[in-house]
């Protein structure tokens, strides 16, 4: 099957080695263009672009598909689309809006015909439309998702679902490890969905159910001591790896943050943020119960065990984290 394919990050990047892998005819691949990454901050390409360039595959990186925005670049990007005359777009965490132009550009799939443009989506919709479906359902303590086949169309998330796999969230996941199954989830989705493609049909999303995953900002990072521990776990491992949560231990008016990466609920009871224990093990008290953090990070270091940290950023018992 002659395809274009639109993504950007790793969770993209996986659905594309599917359809490489299957011998599909990958015609032109669109990404977002390099950004700076690293210590260095140096121009890199997406993992979607390696991928492509590795497999000699063409690719654009428009910065807009908008013409208002951008004018020559998006118009010649959209014509580039159309004539590649794919059978269908298929997008996977692209990043940008597409307009219903490039909506339409495809031929089109399904036993109607009218599937021309296809999302790989990490949650069970309506539940979780918008930038950081896998995130906020760990944060927000769901115990199962999933990856969705959608057919495309303008507003954000709706369109009707072609596929639905699920997969429980573990205790232990943390975003980077629940997206990964969910990427080799939706692959594997993906290819079996355009093994019969003339058979593809869409069902209307239901109607109640509906929420939205906001996209992740650091000004989310700060830990809510008065949460119960169970929500302070599950954000700690949503934010985990980026952008990670941020508690403060306060040294007369001076404030020395640092961040936790891996914790998990325990028993214990104090005012909400005071240290309990903080000898080899770091237990902390929240609204409700308490948490025992197992990975931390002080400023300019890497990521500790508890007793190694503890070690070189002293916590008394009885003082209170902000």
């Amino acid at each position: 099957m002659r395809v274009v394919f639109a993504g950007t990050p790793p969770f993209a990047a996986t659905a594309l080695a599917a359809l490489i892998a299957a011998g599909h005819d990958v015609a032109l691949v669109l990404t977002q263009p390099d950004r700076p990454r690293g210590r260095g901050m140096k121009l890199k390409p997406s993992p979607v672009k390696e991928l492509a360039l590795a497999h000699n595959l063409r690719v654009l990186t428009p910065v807009s598909l908008s013409i208002r925005k951008a004018p020559e670049e998006a118009a010649a990007a959209l014509k580039e689309l159309e004539d590649a005359r794919a059978d269908v777009l298929i997008v996977a965490a692209y990043g940008l809006i597409l307009p219903d132009r490039a909506l339409g550009a495809a031929k089109g799939i399904g036993a109607e015909g009218d599937i021309k443009s296809l999302n790989i989506h990490g949650s069970i919709l309506p539940r979780w439309r918008g930038a950081a479906p896998i995130q906020r359902a760990i944060e927000s303590g769901d115990e199962q998702t999933g990856v969705t086949l959608m057919k495309m169309e303008a507003g954000l998330d709706t369109g009707p679902m072609i596929k639905v796999t699920t997969t429980p969230i573990l205790p232990t996941d943390t975003s980077e490890t629940l997206m990964n199954r969910l990427a080799d989830l939706g692959a594997r989705s993906l290819i079996e969905a355009l093994s019969n493609p003339g058979t593809l049909r869409c069902t209307p999303q239901p109607q109640t159910g509906v929420t939205y995953a906001a996209k992740l900002l650091k000004t989310e990072s700060r830990i809510d001591w008065t949460q119960s521990a169970k929500q302070v776990a599950a954000k700690i491992r949503a934010f985990n790896p980026t952008p990670g949560t941020v508690a403060v231990k306060m040294a007369g008016e001076e404030e020395l943050p640092f961040k936790l990466w891996d914790a998990e609920e325990c028993i214990g009871t104090g005012q909400p943020g005071e240290v309990l224990l903080a000898k080899k093990e770091l237990i902390i008290a929240c609204g409700r119960g308490a948490i025992r953090a197992k990975k931390l990070q002080k400023a300019g270091k890497g990521v500790m065990d508890a007793g190694p940290f503890l070690q070189s950023f002293p916590l008394m018992v009885g003082e209170v984290l902000r």
